[in-house]
C-alpha cells in the first residue's frame, strides 16, 4: 500500500492509457480516470476528501472562460466561408495565375492553403475543399498522384499553425499565455513554413519536371481577345501594391507616432506585415474598381478577377488578425467579427442559404461542445493529478533529463511527435500540454516559444501514417475508383491510399525540418511577441512615498486619511488598518487619543503607519517583479 500511494501519480496515469487503449472517448477517458482515482485515492488517504470538493468551481471556470468563445467563433467562420464557394474561387483563379509555369497548381494549392488557414483555421474544412476541387484538376493534367495528395493534406494542415488558429487558442489557454502574443509569436513560423513548401515543389520542378507539368494553353480560360495571357497589367497592379506596402511598412512607426499623438519607435514585425498587406490590397482594390466603374479597360480579365477574389479573404484577414495585432480587439472579439463577415459575405455572394447556415451551425456546436467536453474530462483527470503530486513527477522526471533546456526540448519534441501518431492535437493539447508547461516555466522557457514550438509539431499529427486525419478527410473525397474525366474524356486511375500515405512522408519530415529552425533561432517566434513593460518598484515606491508625504503631511485637512471636514484625526470614516476597525474614540489626533497609534522615534507611526505598509509591500513585490 504504500509503495501504491508513493508512486500514486504515475500509476494514475498509467491507468488513462488502459482507459485510453480500451477504446473509450478520450473525454470520457480523461473524467473516468480522474473520478475513479480520485475516490480511490481519498480512501486509501493519498488526499483529503475536499480534492473533490474544488471540482464544481474547476468546472464552472471553464464554463465561464471568455478565451474559449473564439473557439466556435472561429470554427463558424471558416465553415461559412467554406460553403459560400470561397474556396473554389481562390484555387481556379490561383491556379490561372501559376498554371503557366511548371508546379504551378501545387503552388496554387499551397498558396490557397495559406490563405484559408488564415481565414478559416479549419483543417478539415481546407483539405476537403482543395481535395475536392484540386485534385481532380491536377489528375488531369498528369500531376504525380503522391505529389498532388501530399501537397494538398499539408497545404490544409497550415490551418494549424497560421492564426487563427483553434490548437494555439486551447495551447494559449492551458499554457496561461495570451491568445494574441500566441498569434503573433506563430505568424512568422507559419509563413515560413509554406515557404518550405514551396521550395520542395521548386526542387520538384526542377530536378523531376514530369511530376510538376505546367498547364496547357487551353486549359487557361482568362485570356484577352487577341489572345494575350493578361499579365502585364497584373504585374503592373502588383508592383504599385508592393510600393505602397513597403512605404507603409518602412513607415509604420510614424504612422504610430502621428495617431497616438507621442513618439513611437518600435513596431512589431506581424504588425507591419499585417497592415502593410492591407494597404497594398486596398489600393489594388480601388484600382479595379475604378477600372470596372468608368470602363477604362487598362485591367486584363486575370488582372480583374485576381484582383476581386483576391481582395475579400485579405481584408477578412486583417479585420481578425489585425484588429487582433493592432490590439484593437481580443480574439474572442476578432472570432466574433469575423464570424459576422463571413455571414455577410456570404449572402454577398449569394451562395449561402438557410440550408447550408444550418448545416455550418450545426458542425460548430458538434466541435465546441467535443472540446468542452475534453476540457471537462481533462479537468477531472489534472485536478486529482496535482492532489497526488503528479506535476512534482513529471518535473523531477522531465528535469533530470542530460542537457538542460536543449535536451529537455528533443526529448519532448520526440514525445509528441510519436504520441501524434495515435492522439489528435485537442487530445495532446489538454493531457501533455499541461504537464510540460511548468516544467518548461521552471527551466527559463518562454511559454510562448515552447507553445508555438509544440504546435508545429503536433502539425504532423494530422499527416502522420497510418492515423492522419488530413490523410483521411483527403480519402474522403479523393476517387477510389477508375472515372471518365469531363474535360477531356480520358481514363483516370484512382489515388490509392498508400499513394496518399507516401505523398505524405516528405511534407512530415519539413515539419520536422521546421521543429528544428525553432528550437535553433526561438527568435522567429519572440521576435514578433511584444516585449514586456519594465517597471521599477523602487521608482514606483519613491514616488508613492512623495505622494503620500505630500498630501498627509502632519495629518492635517488635506490627509487622504482624514474624516470629511475634520481637524485631520481618524474619524468615524477612518480606514481600518490591517483589517482592524479604528479604535474607539480615534477622532482626536496624537499619542493621547485611545487607540490611537502611538508615534514612532522617526516621526513615523509605528507598523501600522499606512505609508509604511505601502513601503513593505512595494518593496517586498520588487524581486518578484523583476
Amino acid at each position: 500500500m504504500e509503495f501504491i500511494a508513493t508512486n500514486y501519480a504515475p500509476i494514475m496515469f498509467a491507468g488513462l492509457i488502459v482507459f485510453l487503449l480500451l477504446g473509450f472517448p478520450v473525454a470520457f477517458s480523461l473524467g473516468a480516470a480522474g473520478l475513479t482515482f480520485g475516490f480511490i485515492g481519498i480512501e486509501m488517504g493519498v488526499f483529503p476528501s475536499s480534492v473533490m470538493a474544488w471540482l464544481p468551481q474547476r468546472l464552472i471556470g471553464i464554463m465561464a472562460n471568455d478565451t474559449l468563445l473564439a473557439v466556435p467563433f472561429f470554427t463558424l467562420m471558416g465553415l461559412i466561408l467554406e460553403r459560400s464557394g470561397m474556396a473554389e474561387d481562390l484555387l481556379d483563379t490561383v491556379g490561372q495565375v501559376f498554371g503557366p509555369i511548371r508546379g504551378g497548381l501545387a503552388l496554387a494549392v499551397i498558396f490557397v492553403g495559406a490563405l484559408l488557414a488564415a481565414t478559416t483555421g479549419v483543417v478539415a474544412a481546407s483539405v476537403i475543399s482543395m481535395g475536392l476541387i484540386s485534385l481532380p484538376i491536377m489528375l488531369r493534367y498528369g500531376y504525380d498522384r503522391r505529389l498532388a495528395s501530399g501537397v494538398i493534406a499539408a497545404s490544409g494542415t497550415l490551418a494549424q499553425i497560421i492564426p487563427p488558429s483553434l490548437v494555439l487558442i486551447l495551447m494559449a489557454d492551458q499554457l496561461g499565455k495570451s491568445v494574441g502574443d500566441m498569434y503573433k509569436g506563430a505568424f512568422i513560423p507559419g509563413f515560413m513554413l509554406m515557404g518550405l513548401y514551396v521550395v520542395w515543389v521548386m526542387f520538384l520542378a526542377i530536378f523531376k519536371p514530369k511530376m510538376v507539368p505546367a498547364l496547357p494553353v487551353e486549359a487557361r480560360i482568362y485570356r484577352e481577345a487577341n489572345g494575350n495571357a493578361g499579365y502585364t497589367s497584373l504585374i503592373v497592379v502588383m508592383g504599385i501594391s508592393t510600393v505602397v506596402a513597403l512605404f507603409l511598412a518602412s513607415h509604420m512607426a510614424d504612422i504610430h507616432t502621428w495617431w497616438q499623438g507621442k513618439e513611437i519607435t518600435e513596431v512589431a514585425t506581424d504588425e507591419k506585415i499585417v497592415t502593410a498587406m492591407c494597404g497594398g490590397t486596398f489600393i489594388a482594390f480601388v484600382l479595379a474598381s475604378f477600372n470596372r466603374i468608368f470602363k477604362l479597360g487598362l485591367l486584363s480579365k486575370l488582372a480583374e478577377r485576381v484582383t476581386f477574389v483576391l481582395i475579400p479573404p485579405l481584408l477578412l484577414i486583417f479585420l481578425v488578425l489585425g484588429t487582433i495585432f493592432l490590439g484593437i480587439a481580443t480574439p474572442t472579439e476578432g472570432g466574433a467579427m469575423g464570424a459576422m463577415a463571413a455571414l455577410i459575405m456570404g449572402f454577398a455572394r449569394k451562395r449561402l442559404n438557410m440550408t447550408l447556415l444550418k448545416q455550418a451551425l450545426g458542425s460548430t456546436t458538434k466541435l465546441a461542445s467535443f472540446v468542452m467536453f475534453i476540457m471537462i474530462g481533462a479537468t477531472t483527470f489534472s485536478l486529482v493529478f496535482q492532489a497526488a503530486d503528479g506535476p512534482k513527477w513529471v518535473e523531477h522526471l522531465l528535469t533530470s533529463l542530460p542537457g538542460g533546456q536543449t535536451g529537455f526540448l528533443i526529448v519532448v519534441n520526440i514525445m509528441i511527435f510519436f504520441l501524434a501518431f495515435f492522439l489528435d492535437y485537442f487530445e495532446l493539447s489538454f493531457i501533455v500540454v499541461p504537464l510540460l508547461g511548468p516544467v518548461a516555466e521552471k527551466m527559463g522557457i518562454d511559454l510562448i516559444w515552447f507553445g508555438v514550438l509544440l504546435a508545429v509539431n503536433m502539425q504532423t499529427s494530422f499527416m502522420h501514417p497510418p492515423f492522419g486525419f488530413a490523410l483521411f478527410f483527403l480519402r474522403s473525397v479523393a476517387p477510389d475508383k477508375q472515372y471518365v474525366d469531363r474535360v477531356t474524356h480520358k481514363v483516370i486511375e484512382p489515388v490509392t491510399t498508400m499513394q496518399i500515405y507516401k505523398g505524405a512522408v516528405p511534407f512530415v519530415l519539413i515539419q520536422l525540418v521546421m521543429v528544428g529552425v525553432l528550437i535553433a533561432f526561438p527568435g522567429i517566434v519572440t521576435g514578433a511577441v511584444d516585449k514586456p513593460v519594465a517597471v521599477d518598484m523602487n521608482k514606483v515606491n519613491a514616488e508613492m512615498m512623495e505622494q503620500l508625504n505630500d498630501a498627509g503631511a502632519g495629518y492635517g485637512a488635506e490627509n487622504p486619511f482624514a474624516a470629511p471636514g475634520g481637524d485631520g484625526g481618524y474619524g468615524s470614516d477612518a480606514p481600518s488598518i490591517n483589517g482592524e476597525p479604528p479604535a474607539p474614540g480615534a477622532a482626536a489626533s496624537g499619542a493621547d487619543a485611545p487607540g490611537a497609534a502611538a508615534p514612532a522615534a522617526d516621526g513615523g507611526y509605528g507598523s501600522d503607519d499606512p505609508a509604511k505598509l505601502l513601503q513593505d509591500a512595494a518593496s517586498s513585490a520588487a524581486p518578484a517583479s523583476k
